[in-house]
């Protein structure tokens, strides 16, 4: 009996890189030998081959058959296509072995369905011809294309940096914007809040009260009232008549995140690094709910009128909706891998994109169903994203890349990188927060180099000079 060669150690890292099956690499003692060929099954499959194919020529007419034989027979072998080479009649029999005895009539000799062509080898070039333009016809350079069922993307016109404004001493953390689209506020880790205008850029005001950096900003739209979050535990009510706090929400027990407000109801929603999103009442200070269930920090969350009226993100790579009556958790999204620092609505469809540092993924409300993801990845941290009604979504990464997707389709159709502003380092190009104002027109971006800058479409651009390149993908991933 052989002695067995010692198997050579290999790291199980290394093992489970192989292409081979992990079981049998991993257990067998005999994984490096290869199996002994089995004659039997080759023979089984080639007389399973040649009557399959048998078959298809009998399904012809005779005398279609005829003529193809006569044809062959006046002429030298040639290839049957030109797509591929097969080897001349005689060595296709030799290794084929003729056809199977029991497709050989008993009578005349011959295979049946060619009872008025002379002599077995002639009908072995039948065979052997049908074979190879079967073989050629299954080669992936004459199949069927199949149109791909992939929406086509419309045409944008690609974005532009048009305004640069500077003014913060800090990373500008968060930006909303007025209802009346005349004015925006950025909030900072400078611990000040100061208000733009929208068309000029100038400075009009600035507030302070925060003590530690502002990391979420959200206008009223019935009342002159703006609130702030910040890494200070505070969400403040600022009474902009009198440019001055009015309300303070205590409740969370470490920084706040991320602050919306609902659009009929006076309720504000903020989430932070206690996990927990909370519900207030804009009026009565009162903490109206608590909605727990995240394992971690919830970094985003906005809100709708119609339930789910409370969509979070949070750090545990999960989405939650919520039944806002109830305050229980109407369904859990896990298709993330990564924490979800972003997400966005669209403003007409229900429909909304969330954002990780893997994939940017669609999903359709109300029940929160996976639609498709992004045909691009932007490969880092994303922390913000914005859609507007014409459907140009906007991501912004850690790594100062803002790129620009048609909605529907999923295309990535411009990859734009934002410049720091002199005197800064090329590390701080990161954007935190971008926005669009209520015409779509135009979209704030706050940096880490301290800056607002401020992007708007390229009218000079036309299809000819910006020429879509879109590939549909294979395979649409339902994951």
């Amino acid at each position: 009996m052989e002695t067995e060669l010692p198997i050579e150690p290999q790291s199980l890292k290394k093992l489970s890189f192989k292409s081979l099956k992990r079981s049998l690499d991993l257990f067998s003692p005999t994984h490096a030998q290869i199996p002994p060929p089995d004659a039997q099954s080759a023979r089984i499959r080639i007389s399973h081959k040649l009557n399959s194919e048998y078959v298809q020529v009998k399904t012809s007419s005779s005398e279609h058959a005829a003529n193809a034989a006569k044809s062959q027979a006046q002429q030298a072998p040639t290839p049957s296509n030109a797509l591929a080479l097969p080897g001349p009649e005689q060595s296709n029999n030799t290794q084929m072995g003729g056809p199977p005895k029991d497709l050989v009539s008993s009578s005349t000799g011959q295979p049946r369905g060619s009872a008025d062509v002379g002599g077995q080898g002639r009908s072995s070039a039948i065979v052997s011809s049908h074979i190879s333009s079967e073989r050629n016809m299954s080669t992936s350079a004459i199949m069927e294309r199949i149109p791909s069922r992939w929406p086509r993307p419309v045409w944008h016109a690609p974005w532009k940096n048009y305004r640069v404004i500077s003014g913060h001493l800090g990373w500008v953390r968060s930006v909303a914007i007025d209802p009346s689209n005349t004015w925006f506020c950025t909030g900072s880790a400078d611990r000040t809040i100061k208000i733009w205008d929208l068309a000029s850029g100038r400075l009009k005001l600035t507030l302070t009260g925060h003590i530690d950096q502002v990391r979420g900003l959200a206008v009223s739209n019935k009342h002159t009232y703006m609130f702030s979050a910040g890494d200070d535990k505070l969400v403040k009510c600022w009474d902009l008549e009198q440019n001055k706090v009015i309300r303070s929400y205590h409740g969370h027990l470490s920084g706040v995140y991320c602050l919306a407000l609902h659009p009929t109801i006076d309720i504000l929603l903020t989430g932070g690094r206690d996990s927990v999103c909370r519900v207030w009442d804009i009026r009565s200070k009162a903490q109206i709910r608590t909605l727990p269930g995240h394992d971690n920090t919830v970094c985003s969350v906005f809100t709708r009128p119609t339930d789910p009226q409370v969509i979070t993100g949070s750090h545990d790579s999960t989405i939650k909706l919520w039944d806002l009556r109830t305050g229980k958790t109407m369904s859990t999204l896990t298709h993330h891998k990564k924490s979800v620092r972003a997400m966005a609505p669209h403003p007409t469809e229900d429909a909304f994109v969330s954002a990780s540092a893997e994939n940017i993924k669609k999903f359709r409300l109300p029940r929160g169903e996976f639609m498709h993801n992004m045909l691009s990845q932007q490969k880092t941290i994303i922390n913000a994203a914005a859609v507007n009604e014409e459907g140009v979504l906007a991501t912004a990464g850690d790594n100062g890349s803002l790129w620009f997707w048609d909605w529907t389709s999923g295309h990535n159709f411009q990859q734009a990188q934002t410049i720091v502003q002199p005197g800064s380092l090329e590390s701080e190009a990161g954007i935190y927060s971008i926005m669009y104002d209520l015409t779509g027109s135009r979209l704030i971006t706050c940096e880490a180099d301290k800056t607002i800058k401020m992007w708007k479409e390229d009218e000079t651009a036309t299809p000819e000079t910006h020429p879509l390149h879109f590939k549909p993908p294979r395979d649409m991933r339902r994951f």
